[in-house]
């Protein structure tokens, strides 16, 4: 079993920077990346980035150059910096693992 936690969520405003942070305890041993997504209100969640154990960064095109996906292997943890957040960044941000889940976290972008 593996538990995740997302941390970092808050109300900014347009411009604005934000960093969540997604701790994982438990069983996690596999190789598996870690990936990002969100889901705005009466929106299907969606994929934002995704990281794996090497490093590798994968962004969907409506965040990247503004979004940085990075990874502390020895916290078990993994970091989403953004940057120059919009209005429409507002969601609630996942991290996924394996199939384990978090809880997310709210980011509210005022304009």
């Amino acid at each position: 079993q593996v538990q995740l936690v997302e941390s970092g969520g808050g109300l900014v405003q347009a411009g604005g920077s934000l960093k969540l942070s997604c701790v994982a305890s438990g069983s996690v041993f596999s190789d598996d990346p870690v990936i990002w997504y969100r889901q705005a209100p009466g929106k299907q969640r969606e994929f934002v980035a995704t990281i794996t154990r090497g490093g590798s960064t994968f962004y969907a095109d409506s965040v990247k150059g503004r979004v940085a996906i990075s990874m502390n292997n020895a916290k078990n943890t993994t970091y989403l910096q953004m940057n120059s957040l919009k209005p429409e960044d507002t969601a609630v941000y996942f991290c996924n693992y394996n199939q384990f889940w978090g809880p997310g976290t709210q980011v509210t972008v005022s304009s």
